[in-house]
């Protein structure tokens, strides 16, 4: 019998392309983990000034935290561990050995692969998402060794290496369930490798709609927050995403009046209106994102940035005469005696 799945996407990986195609999957709701071995490329970086959002540039292991820490507010659980290797399910030892049964290929709700760490237990799943620039060892003998490595001829000195072109422009690859978001030609600079990432996240998350039902034209969302003010009366109305989404896929592959059709339009509708969010739980997400990226800061950046008296102004009395005073014994004796 297969073994349990344990996550529904693994990615091995936790630079710029790993943690984006593992933020758009976990966004969808999909259960997904990272195994982050502390060794990304990104690290070698002296300081990043062409990735955007960043008017003056940012340091690797700033960005790297940032990353991780949106990695797992989306929901992701990032394991600090190296992949050692990844095999399809059902190719274990005991299979090895003429177990009929363990050697079946899973069924169509349980795992495909089973990721193996150095350290930590197994971890069965469904989709794995290869994002390690360093080399693809791990993915050895999940399809023939002459379709996903090449050999190039380096001074005089022959080198094997993961094909970059193996995988397609949205990281599918022959392998059912397998994804490449690097090496690929995109992870040459960091904000490509994000790039590829997020189109690989997208594909992960079309395909694993059209294994619960979906088809590909509806399963093609997109990852987006809008005000709900740019709802007018027409749109803000259920009963007419309902019918747009009749009319859109009225000539499609399924047919309108199944149980599957009404089934994959009301999830698709529910996914269209919680994209859209109220004046304060906009407010409430932008304080949220000013206090995430703040506690990356160093605190005496943040002082030369603003200004001591603007920073004093936003704090609250009473904490600041409490940091008086606890820097000051004497300060709340002498304010008590002031007359």
């Amino acid at each position: 019998m297969s073994p349990a799945v344990d996550r529904d996407v693994v990615v091995v990986g936790c630079g710029p392309a790993g943690c984006a195609a593992a933020v758009f999957a976990a966004r969808d709701g999909l259960d997904v983990a990272v195994f982050d071995r502390g060794r990304s490329s990104l690290a070698r970086c002296a300081h990043l000034e062409n990735y955007p959002g960043f008017p003056a540039g940012v340091d690797a292991e700033t960005l790297s935290a940032l990353m991780r820490a949106q990695a797992e507010r989306a929901g992701c659980a990032v394991v600090d561990d190296l992949v050692e290797s990844v095999e399809r399910a059902g190719d274990g030892p005991d299979e090895a050995a003429g177990d009929a049964e363990s050697s079946a290929s899973p069924d169509a709700d349980g795992p495909r692969f089973v990721v193996t760490p150095q350290t930590g237990d197994p971890v069965a799943a469904r989709r794995v998402v290869a994002a390690t620039r360093y080399d693809g060892e791990y993915l050895r003998g999940l399809d023939g060794d002459d379709a996903m490595f090449e050999v190039h001829d380096h001074g005089g000195e022959t080198h094997e290496g993961f094909d970059r072109e193996y995988a397609d422009r949205d990281g599918g690859t022959p392998v059912d369930g397998l994804y490449v978001a690097s090496p690929s030609d995109a992870d040459r600079q960091a904000v490509t490798a994000a790039g590829r990432g997020a189109r690989v996240g997208k594909r992960v998350v079309a395909d694993a709609r059209i294994d619960d039902g979906w088809w590909p034209e509806p399963a093609e969302g997109v990852d987006w927050v809008r005000r709900e003010a740019e709802l007018d009366d027409e749109w803000a109305d259920r009963d007419r995403w309902v019918e747009w989404f009749d009319e859109t896929h009225a000539d499609g592959p399924v047919d309108p009046d199944s149980e599957r059709f009404a089934r994959v339009r009301e999830a698709a509708v529910d996914d269209a209106l919680s994209a859209y969010v109220e004046v304060d739980e906009e407010a409430a997400r932008a304080a949220a994102g000013h206090r995430a990226l703040a506690e990356r800061l160093d605190p005496e950046a943040v002082v030369d940035a603003h200004g001591t008296d603007a920073l004093l102004d936003a704090m609250d009395d009473e904490a600041i005469a409490a940091h008086v005073a606890e820097d000051d014994p004497n300060a709340e004796r002498a304010e008590a005696e002031s007359p």
